[in-house]
């Protein structure tokens, strides 16, 4: 791996995995549905579980779409997923966007999903997709901005949650508000037809802030994120417990409501 590859914060505990399985084209990838066609070679960047490849793969009929992640373990989950759906044209490798094992110009579109937020240097993993792309051909990248996320009602354990998850990401090389920083970023990797927009997740009713602030608090006491907190003396035990809590107070309150921030951006090779 490049020395400047950022540690991935989440890990892939099952309260991680909770959310990336519900993930979906529609729900996480609309910008880019539009610009998809039949046959195209689509390239999906931190594939994680799958649910979007599969997704993408069965929007590209005739085409392919080869998802790659760092992590292998993951990858068996993904394959099953394609499988499951009868998908026939998904292939899956280990990979990293900061040094894609493939030649120039093998894919018409190069798609990365909450990925540039966990990476050293995020210019260079977008010269790499770029490099991958056929002329005239797309490169999407969405990224969440943990800054801009906003909730009700207010909860200073919340402030004090997101303060700690920004730290925590930081310290590892990420960039926790990746989102904002999207189109300056492909500016500097050389692209210069950028069309950059954003979109939300909404959480809102009973039943989804109960997934969404059940799977937080999990992951605030028991993921790779909590190790990462507590060894890099960001905060101990006690200090996940309250932000745990927290999570757990919010999805209690009937008029509760939590929204992410995503920036979106569609670059034309």
């Amino acid at each position: 791996m490049p020395k400047d590859t950022a540690v991935y914060t989440h890990g892939h505990h099952e309260s991680v995995l909770r959310s990336h399985t519900w993930r979906t084209a529609a729900n996480s990838a609309a910008y880019l549905i539009g610009s998809l066609t039949p046959g195209a070679a689509v390239l999906d960047i931190g594939c994680g579980p799958g649910t979007i490849t599969a997704d993408l793969a069965a929007l590209v009929p005739g085409g392919r779409v080869t998802g790659i992640d760092r992590a292998p373990e993951i990858l068996d989950q993904a394959r099953a997923t394609a499988a499951g759906r009868g998908l026939d044209n998904t292939d899956f490798a280990v990979g990293d966007v900061q040094e894609l094992a493939y030649p120039d110009g093998s894919f018409d579109v190069v798609h990365a999903h909450q990925v540039l937020q966990h990476v050293g240097d995020p210019v260079r993993a977008l010269r790499e997709m770029r490099r991958v792309t056929r002329p005239g051909g797309l490169v999407a990248v969405r990224d969440a901005d943990y800054a801009a996320m906003t909730w009700y009602p207010a909860s200073p354990g919340l402030d004090i949650w997101l303060d700690l998850y920004e730290r925590v990401a930081r310290a590892g090389g990420g960039e926790p508000d990746a989102g904002r920083r999207l189109k300056s970023w492909a500016l500097a990797a050389g692209f210069t037809r950028i069309t950059a927009t954003t979109s939300t997740w909404c959480f809102a009713t009973d039943e989804e802030r109960a997934w969404w602030g059940g799977l937080w608090a999990d992951r605030t006491v028991a993921s790779g994120y909590a190790a990462l907190a507590v060894e890099g003396g960001h905060t101990d035990r006690a200090g996940l417990d309250a932000a745990a809590g927290a999570w757990r107070e919010w999805t209690a309150a009937p008029d509760g409501w939590f929204s992410v921030l995503h920036g979106e951006i569609l670059c034309r090779v």
